[in-house]
């Protein structure tokens, strides 16, 4: 049986391997799973967070993130790469799951969902693919189809349908 893989399958693998980093808390690991070559910048734009430079403060910040998160775990939908030789683009939607502080010492502080889309930029170094760029953006929750009053479509200044 062969263990050849393509690579897609070998970028999905690697963006896989970036968020079983963050759920680990592992530092050693995202530290090989990012590109770290002196003639291209890595950046990161954690949801909220303004855009981050340079590998060591890309770094810094997920070794701020995982230090004060006691529980986390990523449920990958919508995953879709796409490959252009010595480049690969990943998006997809971060379904996550944390836990806050507990109230009590051993116990899990309470759990809170939040849905993150995230591209995610590889570049190719050898035979191994190295996150190059991570951007997530919080997915606001939409509302209903239909408003409150009932109105069926969007709404002019006096409040009556727009024509």
């Amino acid at each position: 049986m062969s263990t050849a893989r393509t690579d897609s399958e070998q970028v999905e693998l690697a963006n896989t391997a970036l968020y079983e980093a963050v759920e680990r808390g592992d530092t050693v690991a995202m530290g090989r799973l990012w590109l770290d070559d002196p003639d291209t910048e890595v950046s990161c734009v954690h949801p909220g967070w303004p855009v981050l430079r340079g590998r060591s403060e890309v770094l810094r910040s997920y070794a701020l993130i995982m230090a004060s998160t006691d529980y986390i775990q990523f449920f990958l939908t919508d995953v879709e790469v796409s490959v252009a030789g010595d480049t690969a683009l990943v998006t997809c939607t971060e379904n996550i799951l944390s836990g806050g502080p507990a109230e009590e010492e051993g116990e899990l502080g309470p759990l809170v969902g939040q849905l993150v889309v995230a591209t995610n930029a590889f570049r190719r170094v050898g035979d191994e693919w190295r996150v190059w760029s991570h951007h997530g953006s919080p997915v606001l929750a939409g509302r209903d189809e239909d408003d409150e009053d009932g109105a069926d479509g969007p709404e002019g200044e006096d409040g009556g349908p727009v024509a």
